[in-house]
């Protein structure tokens, strides 16, 4: 592989992939996946603590993965575009298909 003018891209999926590189946060993209949440009801659908839950939107929302916008005294949260969600559908289904 040559380093040039592409290899951009290759840098900004390698930073998408780290992001995702959690459990939790593929099934935070997967809840999300369904629609807006905020970070109560993924604490409940996913059953982790709300600091754990809290910390790893925060490192996606960095990645550009979500944004969050307010609704009353909530931030609810959702997918930035569904190109990510493609991704971890798929990588969910590829691993399943290995085991």
């Amino acid at each position: 592989m040559t380093i040039g003018s592409g290899y951009d891209a290759y840098e900004g999926a390698s930073e998408l992939l780290r992001a995702l590189s959690a459990p939790i946060r593929l099934a935070i993209v997967s809840e999300l996946a369904e629609g807006e949440r905020c970070v109560h009801e993924l604490v409940e659908k996913l059953g982790a603590a709300q600091p754990l839950v809290s910390q790893h939107l925060r490192v996606l929302r960095g990645a550009g993965v979500v944004r969050g916008s307010r609704r009353g005294r909530e931030i609810a949260y959702a997918l930035v575009d569904e190109h990510v969600a493609h991704i971890v559908a798929d990588a969910v289904s590829h691993a399943g298909e290995a085991s």
